[in-house]
């Protein structure tokens, strides 16, 4: 039990009623999980207003609740109640405060873009741990605690979440922590209550604008910027033209890394490798350290991705030995992972589920002339159509045979969805077929696929779930891929 001054000692705020030297057992900000004796946080949300909830809280046995503005409570309670500016803000905070600041005792890498988050993630994880670190992940596909294993809600989790998979970090015996950090995360200060060590930007690119994200560029571009004034060194992409506006009004000493321009740390002699049917990367870097490096995974953006890893992990001493084992064994589900078919084609699983994500898969793909370059995807639904004509018009302009099939429909019907990217091939001369069943779509791949070819099932990578009106059915393409070969055999 933690006294409630203690909790806001580092927040700005005002004491409207009861007293500060309450025992807290949990904080919580969802209605539904007051416990006795807990901080209960009337966040506002995009469907919900705890502060709606603040007297059913105290009901359940909330002693202390955080507010933004004046809340009904039940007749003679005796809550202590604590206004800020910001709830969410104050939240971070408290929860840091609450599971004993666990930041403080590990190093804390935090890495934003809007392309190569999680391969990144891995590849940091996989380097250190080469060196005997013990890294903890917080990411899109999991959260890694020492041999804990936790599927993933949110890209970046809840402030409280954050501070409570640090804590199990922590007691776990880890040294280090790196976790993706999304420009919602940022927004929502879930990232607030600690310093980042390490601030990585890989790249910035229209995305997560509408309605029930960012208003506008600016915004997301703003959002992003964040993560500079909370780290204590940034690393950026220098290729990309936003680096220098998202890291204007930075407070951390800065470094550069980069392919095309001149960096602090650079990409050289980049070969494209086709081992088999295997697709990866080579290259040399010069600048803050000289490798020889190869990667097991195809594309350009691969080789930032590595060189990323490379940028962050200098600061940990690696060894260049182990740096060069840990690239070349790296492999992440859904990012451009290869799955064993056939040796006459390749066959690819990758997240792509924008038409600039797929525009970069297809370029990094073409680059190894295949015989044809084979490509099936989807669009969600619920989401903005302009994604399906988009993402319709670049695989009809770049593959040589486009399959569409249905993604996470969710609330729409799934041959709608189809009609819409139709529209966008319709823009082109691309040949195209349609099979709403995903499996079907994925067989009809494998049984027309040719000697030469590179087959990528885009949008799904490492979701293992289809969404159909709110539920998510299991539906991992590793498990398809299985079933359809052991049915042609």
């Amino acid at each position: 039990m933690t006294v409630l001054r203690e909790l806001l000692q580092e927040i700005s705020y005002e004491c409207v009623s009861g007293t500060l030297e309450k025992g807290i057992t949990d904080v919580i900000y969802d209605s539904r999980k007051v416990t006795e004796n807990c901080l209960f946080v009337c966040i506002p949300g995009a469907k919900a207003d705890g502060h709606s909830f603040a007297a059913d809280a105290v009901r359940s046995g909330a002693a202390a609740l955080i507010v933004e503005h004046e809340v009904a409570l039940p007749e003679g309670s005796e809550v202590t109640v604590i206004r800020v500016e910001n709830a969410r803000y104050a939240m971070a905070f408290a929860s840091a405060a609450y599971f004993g600041h666990p930041a403080k005792q590990m190093k804390i890498i935090g890495i934003t873009g809007t392309k190569g988050k999680t391969t990144t993630t891995y590849l940091v994880k996989s380097i250190l741990e080469q060196t005997g670190r013990k890294v903890g992940l917080i990411g899109t596909i999991e959260i890694i605690a020492g041999d804990t294993h936790i599927h993933a809600e949110n890209t970046t989790p809840e402030s409280y979440l954050v501070q409570q998979y640090f804590r199990m970090m922590a007691d776990a015996g880890c040294d280090t922590v790196v976790m993706e950090v999304s420009s919602q995360g940022l927004m929502l200060h879930r990232t607030q209550g600690f310093v980042f060590d390490f601030g990585i930007f890989t790249n910035l690119e229209p995305d997560h604008i509408g309605e029930n994200e960012h208003k506008d560029f600016d915004d997301y571009l703003h959002c992003k910027s964040l993560l500079f004034k909370q780290c204590r060194v940034g690393i950026v992409n220098a290729d990309d033209s936003h680096w220098q506006e998202v890291t204007k009004d930075c407070t951390c000493q800065l470094e550069t890394y980069g392919i095309d321009r001149e960096a602090d740390l650079r990409a050289e002699d980049i070969t494209f490798l086709n081992e088999g049917g295997s697709l990866g990367m080579a290259f040399t870097t010069k600048g803050l350290t000289a490798l020889s490096v190869k990667t097991a995974s195809p594309g350009k953006f691969n080789v930032y991705n590595a060189l990323t890893a490379i940028a962050i992990c200098r600061h940990f001493g690696v060894e260049e030995k182990e740096v060069q084992r840990a690239l070349a064994a790296a492999r992440v589900k859904g990012r451009t992972e290869m799955v064993p078919v056939s040796d006459k084609f390749t066959l690819i699983i990758d997240y792509a589920h924008n038409a600039m994500a797929l525009k970069s898969l297809l370029e990094t793909l073409k680059a190894y002339q295949p015989h044809r370059l084979v490509c099936l995807f989807g669009c969600g639904g619920n989401r903005a159509k302009s994604r399906r004509y988009e993402m319709g018009e670049v695989s009809g302009k770049m593959a040589d045979l486009t399959i569409i099939t249905s993604d996470n429909p969710r609330s729409e019907e799934p041959q709608a969805i189809i009609d819409d990217i139709k529209i966008g091939i319709g823009k082109t001369d691309g040949k195209y077929v349609e099979i709403c069943d995903r499996k079907e779509a994925i067989a009809y791949a494998i049984d027309h696929g040719e000697p030469g070819d590179i087959i990528v099932l885009a949008g799904k990578g490492h979701e293992d779930y289809q969404e159909i009106n709110g539920v998510k059915y299991p539906m991992d393409e590793r498990v398809l891929i299985r079933e359809i070969l052991e049915e042609r055999a």
